[in-house]
């Protein structure tokens, strides 16, 4: 069964929709800059999307005093998608259109802020709503009371994988007949600071604590993904939806086609908490497995958008599995977000699908930010410094996460009827 890709939005610390996400790449724009909670570079840096986004703008004051801001992004990426795909929300069979979202923490932000307050100000000071804004279904669940859907709805944890494997596991749906609509993306993040009482999250202190964050204090050099120099990450944020339909729904109503969801793989790597096995063997697998699914040759595909962490370990493994995903004889092109938006988590997959499928469209591929002087070991060829001009027709997109949660996905300009 071909299943469409009809709709994208996005919040982004790039900007609050696809166009400012897909322009700034080409621009190379950076959106790693002070952490939110912290007054200068060295106290921290975070790729936010906070002094960009307004919930109120769009939103019922009632959802934005009821949510975490993880829960608003989403809504809001959503929102865009399926404004982008043409699609009025009442005209959305309640019963066959589905809901499946991706978030590594959910509301951990409510969860630290809600602990600041007790030990500043007592019980009394705890937000009564703290339960229902932290549990990570929330986002799928507001989506659901927005627009009155009773279809499937379920959320995904999978670390980093959790885009592509809500990709995957909507194409499910789609092709057992369970849906004939999907809205599917990832999101994390969401820091606020209720009148300006900022706070240090436990979890910022423990990515430093166990040596993850990079420690620069240049925004331009924080994160190198593929970069001989890479030292460790930006955490950032945002969200990346997707109307994904069977291609029968979207014949009968006429929408445009902006990509086809090829196919995809996820698989357990199985060998550390954090570090990924350092020959990238089941990195490897994915990928492979990702490609037969979609019943395509590693010559087939145009570009690969690499999850590319800008960590030692996580760098090295990946590099070493496209090496051998990809003949040494057919320069596969490589790319990646995260030197321009941090580590956006769950998100980060889904980000680089709407960069692919822009670059699709438009003939541009992003560079990689940051990054001046390539890995040596990549047998590859890595887009640096500046937008490639190239026709792009596949593309495939990384994400691996912690706890060893490997995924990959395959994304054409043209169906080529796999996965029936």
């Amino acid at each position: 069964m071909d299943i469409a890709i009809t709709g994208m939005g996005t919040i982004s610390p790039l900007g609050t929709t696809v166009d400012d996400l897909y322009d700034g790449l080409l621009a190379g724009q950076i959106g790693i800059g002070i952490a939110p909670w912290a007054t200068s570079v060295e106290e921290g840096l975070y790729a936010a999307v906070h002094d960009r986004f307004d919930p109120t703008a769009s939103m019922d004051p009632r959802v934005v005093a009821g949510t975490d801001g993880f829960a608003r992004f989403a809504i809001a990426a959503c929102a865009e998608a399926l404004n982008d795909a043409g699609l009025d929300p009442d005209s959305l069979d309640p019963f066959t259109t589905g809901v499946v979202h991706g978030t590594s923490m959910g509301g951990h932000f409510t969860v630290a802020r809600a602990q600041h307050q007790l030990e500043r100000n007592g019980v009394d000071a705890t937000d009564r709503k703290t339960q229902i804004k932290i549990w990570p279904n929330m986002a799928a669940a507001q989506i659901c009371l927005a627009y009155g859907l009773h279809g499937p709805s379920i959320t995904v944890t999978t670390a980093c994988a959790s885009s592509l494997d809500a990709l995957n596991t909507a194409a499910l749906y789609l092709r057992a007949g369970l849906a004939d609509v999907v809205l599917v993306g990832a999101t994390e993040g969401g820091y606020t600071a209720d009148d300006g009482d900022h706070f240090l999250p436990a979890f910022v202190a423990g990515e430093r604590a166990y040596g993850m964050s990079s420690g620069q204090t240049d925004p331009h050099r924080a994160m190198l993904p593929f970069d001989v120099d890479r030292v460790g990450i930006v955490s950032g944020e945002g969200s990346a939806f997707f109307v994904l339909e069977t291609a029968e729904h979207a014949a009968a109503r006429g929408a445009r086609i902006r990509g086809w969801f090829g196919g995809g793989a996820s698989l357990a790597d199985a060998h550390h908490p954090i570090s990924p096995e350092p020959e990238g063997r089941w990195e490897q697998l994915v990928m492979e497995r990702a490609q037969a699914a979609a019943n395509v040759s590693p010559e087939q595909i145009d570009v690969m958008i690499a999850h590319a962490t800008g960590t030692p370990k996580g760098d090295q493994a990946e590099i070493r599995a496209i090496n051998r995903v990809f003949d040494t004889s057919q320069r596969v092109v490589a790319t990646g977000l995260k030197g321009n938006t941090g580590h956006t988590g769950a998100s980060s997959g889904a980000m680089s699908i709407i960069a692919g499928i822009r670059a699709m469209e438009t003939g541009k591929l992003a560079a990689i930010a940051g990054t001046n002087v390539v890995d040596p070991e990549a047998n590859f060829d890595v887009a640096v410094h500046r937008p490639r001009a190239m026709d792009v027709g596949v593309f495939q997109v990384n994400s691996f996460g912690f706890g060893g949660q490997n995924a990959s996905v395959i994304i054409s300009r043209e169906a080529n009827h796999a996965g029936s």
